[in-house]
């Protein structure tokens, strides 16, 4: 197509998660619902350890990072998505969509950087717990946390850039419910080999360097859990991990079949389910896997309530 027919489209249209008419309002519920429950199940995690001496350890300033990580991260979207059932996709300017893309790709890294962190913390206090408090002191966790902040908004940058130099020529709807990065350009008519090789070679070296990080933590403390003599300390070491480990495979498999791979093998409805995996899921599933089921936490939120 030659230059003087291209027709530059400077606003998009998101389609939402389903065009079926039928399906908007229990749709719009459910995701209402999950975005209510996440909010306020992050929310009690941050307040909890904020108020409470007991919860002033190294661990417990992950804890606060992820929650707040994933409010701001279901934010980012879980309004957009939710108007986007009553108003028959919504528009979108240019920079909208990139500011939607650029902070939702912040916390997608930054998550990815500390859930790493957070598997490191599991093997210093198992495999080396008469240091734990010095290694992972809270000067230590929280320049640790900074760092996945930052490391989070830089490695963004790049991708953003290039995303706004392409064209969209071709047709400005975006079949999904918010500015995705591959649904951005699978609608360009732009060549977009350098995006694709930036994600796959940034994607793979963030995502496997992260991943081999956390298995061999996880190396380390089978073999320290396989030396404790003790039934109920290796119950209590092993129940301490599995929670983390469920959603480590379940964020870390899905970012990754999303993005590192090539835009020929887009799939509209697939992406949209993967992308809900680690949007709706994991934010929700995070306040009980990481710190409702944790005895610490429930013994706080617990005095808590009776001094109230």
């Amino acid at each position: 197509m030659g230059e003087d027919n291209k027709t530059m489209m400077e606003e998009f249209l998101l389609i939402g998660f389903s065009d079926s008419p039928h399906l908007q309002v229990p749709l719009f519920l459910a995701f209402l619902l999950i975005y209510l429950m996440t909010l306020v199940g992050n929310l009690l995690i941050m307040i909890t350890i904020y108020s409470s001496s007991l919860l002033h350890s190294p661990m417990y300033i992950f804890l606060t990072n992820l929650s707040f990580l994933d409010i701001t991260y279901t934010s980012v979207i879980f309004p957009q998505m939710l108007v986007n059932f009553f108003n028959e996709g919504t528009d979108l300017s240019l920079s909208e969509c990139l500011v939607q893309m650029y902070f939702f790709t912040v916390m997608a890294s930054t998550e990815i950087i500390l859930l790493t962190l957070m598997a490191y913390d599991r093997y210093v206090a198992i495999c080396n717990p008469l240091r734990y408090t010095v290694i992972m002191s809270k000067a230590v966790c929280t320049r640790l946390a900074a760092g996945c902040w930052t490391v989070g908004i830089i490695d963004t940058i790049p991708h953003t850039v290039l995303i706004s130099q392409l064209s969209f020529c071709v047709t400005h709807t975006i079949n999904h419910f918010f500015c995705d990065i591959s649904a951005m350009m699978n609608i360009s008519c732009s060549d977009t080999w350098k995006i694709e090789i930036l994600t796959y070679v940034m994607g793979s070296i963030q995502t496997l360097m992260s991943f081999a990080l956390i298995i061999i933590s996880y190396v380390n403390i089978a073999f320290s859990v396989l030396k404790i003599r003790s039934k109920d300390g290796r119950h209590k070491a092993v129940s301490t991990c599995t929670s983390h480990l469920i959603v480590v495979i379940l964020f870390y498999g899905s970012v990754s079949f999303s993005y590192m791979r090539p835009t020929s093998s887009y799939s509209k409805v697939d992406n949209k389910i993967l992308s809900l995996s680690y949007i709706a899921v994991t934010p929700l599933c995070n306040p009980i896997i990481y710190s409702l089921k944790n005895t610490e936490f429930k013994n706080a939120l617990r005095k808590k309530r009776n001094t109230a």
